[in-house]
């Protein structure tokens, strides 16, 4: 895994990973059918996102919005500069994503036991139990591991998680091997300063693990909080096409960052995302028809920066009126 940064000429690279697909998708009353899955995917593909992480192989019971998920990730097209990756909570869920071809697994738990027990219904300590197998598992496979770290910068329940404790469970899972770690910002609680000291903490002391952020928008800080990540180091983040998505124990909550607005902020700000945004749009604008309302994207409402609008149907006659009353 390159976990470095990489510079595209003067620019700096910033590799933006998709999550709306599982996510966003799975926060969803409505199913959206397989093969528009496929389609979706295939088109953040072509866009030019780096990561996407294409479904989750849990109970269909428990997740009916991805009981697909086989299918999804076996037919989508695949691009050779993409990672597809699938989000797994246990042996079982490994092999079948290892046998529907995951280029990586991604693992989850809390920094938080309250978070924990209440998503998981299990300990940490439980969660990592099951989890180091997971690992364990995909090495066997050469398949690579992500482990996302809810709660890494506060519990709703809980509040303040202490920035000891995240480095704690970071250390395990390093112990154990793990390829990446994504830091969590799971009901919207992080700040900027808080995130750029955590981050330049992790840079320094695991400088070979993949670092990537996954913030969501609650409080209106995640741009901010994305840009102070950089600042600090940090090139790699979690995103979701049109905003969709959250956490069920933040209320209120608005979603992840949305995809297409972090792509045009950083774009304009000089950066090279390696996406196009137009067909990022593209993509974004289909998400109403799939999942039955709008999303919180403001870009798909408002248009990029320079999507100019025509003038008032009579501005020749303002301006001559203008022009008559002007000094001679």
């Amino acid at each position: 895994m390159n976990t470095g940064t990489v510079w595209d000429g003067a620019r700096k690279r910033i590799h933006m990973q998709e999550v709306g697909t599982r996510d966003g998708l799975q926060a969803e009353a409505a199913f959206v059918p397989t093969e528009d899955k496929i389609s979706l995917v295939n088109a953040l593909s072509e866009a030019g996102i780096a990561k996407i992480e294409v479904t989750a192989f849990v109970s269909p019971r428990a997740i009916p919005a991805l009981r697909d998920a086989e299918t999804v990730l076996r037919e989508i097209r695949r691009w050779p500069d993409v990672v597809y990756t699938a989000l797994v909570p246990n042996v079982r869920g490994a092999e079948r994503a290892i046998a529907a071809r995951a280029d990586e697994l991604n693992l989850v738990m809390s920094a938080s036991e309250t978070h924990n027990l209440a998503n998981l219904r299990m300990t940490r300590a439980q969660s990592f139990a099951a989890l180091s197998q997971v690992a364990a598992l995909a090495r066997s496979a050469g398949v690579e591991v992500n482990i996302s770290l809810s709660c890494s910068f506060g519990c709703p329940m809980e509040g303040d998680v202490r920035e000891g404790v995240v480095l704690e469970w970071v250390q395990r899972f390093a112990d154990i091997g793990a390829d990446g770690i994504t830091l969590c910002d799971t009901a919207g609680m992080a700040y900027p300063t808080q995130v750029a000291a955590l981050t330049q903490t992790l840079r320094k002391r695991w400088p070979a693990i993949g670092l990537a952020l996954h913030f969501h928008n609650t409080r209106g800080m995640g741009l901010a909080n994305v840009l102070a990540a950089i600042d600090a180091g940090a090139d790699r983040f979690d995103a979701s096409l049109g905003g969709i998505g959250g956490c069920p124990y933040a209320p209120g909550a608005t979603g992840n960052v949305c995809s297409e607005e972090i792509v045009h902020a950083l774009e304009l700000m000089g950066y090279a995302t390696g996406v196009n945004l137009e067909k990022l749009l593209a993509a974004s604008r289909r998400l109403p028809a799939l999942i039955g309302h709008d999303t919180p994207s403001q870009i798909v409402r408002a248009g990029r920066r320079l999507d100019l609008h025509p003038a008032p149907g009579d501005f020749d006659v303002i301006r001559e009126r203008a022009l008559a009353r002007a000094p001679r």
